[in-house]
C-alpha cells in the first residue's frame, strides 16, 4: 500500500461526508426561514443525496477514462466552491442551487474505491476497502455534531455560515494535501481498457445483487433502516424549534449526545458483541433498539408537559440502535458476496442507501407537514418494525460467529 495516497483518500472521503453532515442542524430551519415549508425544506437533504446517486458511477465512469487524480482534485476543489456558496446564499433557491452543486462535487467515493483498488494488493484490498467504510462513519457521526456546535457558537450573524465555511476550509486543506501526496494511480496505458458503466441503474451490478442468496432481504433492511433515520435527520432540527423551542445550540448539544453514543457503540461495543453473536442477531436486535427510540422521540412532546430528558434519552437509543445495525448490515453483505463480486455488491448496498436517503428526507418533511412534528417519527418506529420483520429472513453467511453458527462440512 502506498500510505501516504491511503491517507489522504481517507482525509477526502472523510471530508465530504462530514461537509454533508455540518449543515445538517441548521439548513432545514434556514429554508424555513427563507419561506420554505417543512416539506420544501427537507427537500434540501434529498436533493443532495439524489445528486450522489446520480453522479457517483458517472465520476468513476469518467476516472476510468482520464484518471483518479484529475477527478479527486477536482472534486474537492468543487467542493470547496460550493460550501463557500453555501455559507453566503440568502435565498431558498439559493440554497437548494449550492445543494445540489456541492452533492455532484462530493460524488467522488467510486474514484476513491478505484484509487484504492489500484494500489492495494489483492490480499490487502478489504482492508483498503475499509478505510472507506470507516470515513463514510466517521462523516455521518461526527458532521451533525460538529455543525450544530459551530454555529451554536458562531460569531458570524448569518445562520449556517459558519459550518459551511469550515466545512469549506476543511476542502482547501484537503485539496492542499492531495495535491501534494496523491500522485496517479491508474497508468496512461491502462486508461479506457476497463470502463464501468455511467448509469446509476446498471443491470449487470444489480442483477448480480439480486441473484446472491440472502442480499435481497439484506438490501430491504438497509433501505428501510436508512429510510426512517433520514427521515429523522432532516426534519430534527424543525423538531426541536417546534416542539420543544429549542435553539440550534442546544439542538447540537442533543446531537452531540447523539454522536458520542454512535463512536462508543461502534468504537467500544460492537467489536466484542461481535464476537459472540452474529450480525443478524445485532441487525434483529438493533432496529428494535432503534425502534424503541422512535417511539420515545414521538411521544417526548407529550410527556409531562414535554420532557426533553426523555427526547435526549430517546436519541441516545435510536444511535446504539444505528451502531449495531448499520456496521452488521454491511459485514453481512460483504461475506454473502462472493469474492470476486463483494465490490459489486457493496456497492449496490450503497445505492440503496442513496436512494433512501433521497426519498427518506422527503417523506418525512411531507408527514411532518401535513400530521405534525411527531408523524415522521411514529412512522419511522412503524418502519423499523417492518425492518426488524424484514431481517427474520436474513441469510446465514457459511461462517459467522457467536452461536448463530453451525459449520457445513465440506462437500
Amino acid at each position: 500500500m502506498r500510505k501516504a495516497s491511503l491517507g489522504t483518500i481517507f482525509l477526502t472521503v472523510f471530508l465530504d461526508l462530514l461537509g454533508f453532515g455540518l449543515v445538517v442542524p441548521y439548513l432545514p430551519g434556514v429554508a424555513r426561514d427563507h419561506g420554505a415549508t417543512p416539506f420544501v425544506a427537507t427537500l434540501l437533504g434529498a436533493a443532495y443525496s439524489a445528486m450522489q446517486f446520480l453522479f457517483v458511477p458517472l465520476w468513476g465512469h469518467l476516472s476510468d477514462r482520464t484518471g483518479r487524480r484529475p477527478i479527486l482534485l477536482g472534486s474537492i476543489a468543487a467542493s470547496a466552491i460550493g460550501m463557500i456558496a453555501l455559507g453566503s446564499v440568502d435565498t431558498l433557491f439559493g440554497l437548494f442551487a449550492a445543494r445540489v452543486f456541492v452533492g455532484i462535487a462530493t460524488a467522488n467515493i467510486a474514484v476513491a474505491a478505484a484509487y484504492i483498488a489500484d494500489v492495494t494488493r489483492p490480499e490487502d484490498r478489504s482492508r483498503g476497502m475499509g478505510l472507506i467504510g470507516a470515513a463514510i462513519g466517521l462523516g455521518f457521526v461526527l458532521g451533525p455534531v460538529i455543525g450544530g456546535l459551530l454555529q451554536a457558537h458562531s460569531p458570524i450573524a448569518r445562520v449556517g455560515a459558519m459550518p459551511a465555511y469550515t466545512a469549506a476550509a476543511l476542502s482547501i486543506v484537503n485539496l492542499l494535501l492531495a495535491a501534494r501526496f496523491l500522485p496517479e494511480s491508474l497508468a496512461p496505458e491502462d486508461r479506457g481498457k476497463k470502463v464501468r458503466s455511467a448509469s446509476p441503474l446498471d443491470p449487470s451490478r444489480f442483477r448480480l445483487a439480486f441473484e446472491t442468496s440472502g442480499v435481497p432481504v439484506a438490501l430491504l433492511v438497509h433501505f428501510v433502516v436508512i429510510l426512517s433515520f433520514s427521515g429523522l435527520e432532516q426534519t430534527f432540527r424543525l423538531f426541536t424549534a417546534d416542539a420543544f423551542d429549542l435553539g440550534a445550540k442546544e439542538t447540537g448539544y442533543i446531537l452531540g449526545v447523539v454522536g458520542v453514543t454512535l463512536i462508543l457503540v461502534q468504537g467500544a461495543l460492537l467489536r466484542p458483541l461481535a464476537r459472540v453473536a452474529s450480525e443478524r442477531a445485532l441487525i434483529r436486535v438493533g432496529v428494535l433498539i432503534e425502534a424503541a427510540g422512535f417511539v420515545g422521540v414521538a411521544m417526548s412532546p407529550v410527556i409531562f408537559g414535554g420532557s426533553r430528558a426523555l427526547l435526549v434519552t430517546a436519541m441516545a437509543v435510536i444511535a446504539l440502535g444505528s451502531g449495531l445495525v448499520n456496521p452488521s448490515l454491511s459485514a453481512l453483505v460483504s461475506r454473502l458476496g462472493a469474492s470476486d463480486g463483494q465490490g459489486s455488491v457493496l456497492g449496490v448496498l450503497q445505492s440503496a442507501g442513496a436512494l433512501a436517503r433521497v426519498f427518506g428526507p422527503a417523506a418525512g418533511g411531507l408527514l411532518y407537514q401535513s400530521f405534525g412534528p411527531r408523524a415522521p417519527y411514529a412512522a419511522a418506529a412503524v418502519g423499523m418494525l417492518l425492518a426488524a420483520l424484514a431481517s427474520i429472513g436474513l441469510r446465514r453467511p457459511a461462517s459467522s460467529p457467536g452461536s448463530d453458527v453451525t459449520p457445513k462440512p465440506a462437500r
